[in-house]
Protein backbone atom coordinates (compact mmCIF):
# COMPACT_ATOMS: atom_id res chain seq x y z
CA UNK A 1 0.00 0.00 0.00
CA UNK A 2 1.64 3.34 -1.33
CA UNK A 3 2.02 6.17 1.21
CA UNK A 4 -0.55 8.80 1.19
CA UNK A 5 -0.27 12.58 1.51
CA UNK A 6 -2.37 13.18 4.08
CA UNK A 7 0.12 9.99 6.23
CA UNK A 8 3.00 12.30 4.93
CA UNK A 9 2.23 14.96 6.17
CA UNK A 10 0.93 13.61 9.89
CA UNK A 11 4.23 11.74 9.71
CA UNK A 12 6.05 14.79 9.87
CA UNK A 13 4.07 16.43 12.48
CA UNK A 14 4.66 13.27 14.75
CA UNK A 15 8.42 13.19 13.86
CA UNK A 16 9.06 17.11 14.41
CA UNK A 17 6.92 16.59 17.71
CA UNK A 18 9.38 14.08 19.30
CA UNK A 19 11.43 15.39 22.06
CA UNK A 20 14.60 15.61 21.99
CA UNK A 21 16.95 12.44 22.85
CA UNK A 22 13.48 9.95 21.57
CA UNK A 23 12.61 8.25 19.04
CA UNK A 24 9.05 8.00 17.37
CA UNK A 25 9.75 5.06 15.01
CA UNK A 26 6.83 2.85 18.12
CA UNK A 27 4.97 5.23 17.65
CA UNK A 28 4.96 5.16 13.69
CA UNK A 29 4.96 1.60 13.62
CA UNK A 30 1.62 1.43 15.61
CA UNK A 31 0.21 4.39 13.72
CA UNK A 32 1.46 2.98 10.28
CA UNK A 33 1.33 -0.76 9.87
CA UNK A 34 0.99 -1.20 6.33
CA UNK A 35 4.55 1.05 5.85
CA UNK A 36 8.08 -0.28 6.30
CA UNK A 37 9.91 1.48 8.60
CA UNK A 38 13.58 1.67 9.03
CA UNK A 39 15.40 4.12 11.18
CA UNK A 40 19.70 4.64 10.67
CA UNK A 41 22.15 7.49 11.48
CA UNK A 42 21.72 10.41 8.72
CA UNK A 43 24.94 9.65 7.86
CA UNK A 44 24.12 5.86 6.62
CA UNK A 45 22.12 7.21 3.62
CA UNK A 46 24.36 9.11 0.64
CA UNK A 47 20.55 9.84 -0.81
CA UNK A 48 19.33 13.24 -0.65
CA UNK A 49 16.40 13.40 2.01
CA UNK A 50 12.51 14.03 0.89
CA UNK A 51 12.35 15.87 3.63
CA UNK A 52 14.28 17.33 6.39
CA UNK A 53 13.07 17.71 9.68
CA UNK A 54 14.97 19.79 12.56
CA UNK A 55 16.08 16.19 13.97
CA UNK A 56 15.23 13.74 11.28
CA UNK A 57 15.75 13.04 7.90
CA UNK A 58 12.72 11.36 6.45
CA UNK A 59 13.60 9.03 3.09
CA UNK A 60 10.73 7.06 1.03
CA UNK A 61 11.17 3.80 0.22
CA UNK A 62 10.01 1.88 -3.07
CA UNK A 63 9.49 -1.88 -2.11
CA UNK A 64 7.03 -2.54 -5.17
CA UNK A 65 9.93 -4.38 -7.01
CA UNK A 66 12.41 -6.60 -6.54
CA UNK A 67 14.56 -4.39 -4.52
CA UNK A 68 14.35 -1.89 -2.39
CA UNK A 69 15.02 1.64 -3.21
CA UNK A 70 14.78 4.78 -2.02
CA UNK A 71 12.05 6.65 -4.30
CA UNK A 72 11.18 10.12 -3.86
CA UNK A 73 8.05 9.46 -5.68
CA UNK A 74 5.35 9.63 -3.05
CA UNK A 75 3.04 7.21 -5.28
CA UNK A 76 5.59 4.74 -5.51
CA UNK A 77 6.52 5.19 -1.29
CA UNK A 78 5.97 1.63 -0.07
CA UNK A 79 8.02 2.82 3.44
CA UNK A 80 9.99 5.07 5.33
CA UNK A 81 13.85 5.49 6.42
CA UNK A 82 13.61 7.82 9.68
CA UNK A 83 17.26 8.59 9.45
CA UNK A 84 18.22 10.38 12.89
CA UNK A 85 20.87 13.31 12.36
CA UNK A 86 23.15 14.63 14.72
CA UNK A 87 22.39 17.82 16.70
CA UNK A 88 24.36 20.10 18.76
CA UNK A 89 23.44 21.04 21.87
Amino acid sequence: MALGADELTEIERIVAAAEAGASPLAGLRQRFPHLAWTRCDASDVSEVPFKSLPRFDLHLIDGSDHCVQITSDLERATGVVLAARSTKP
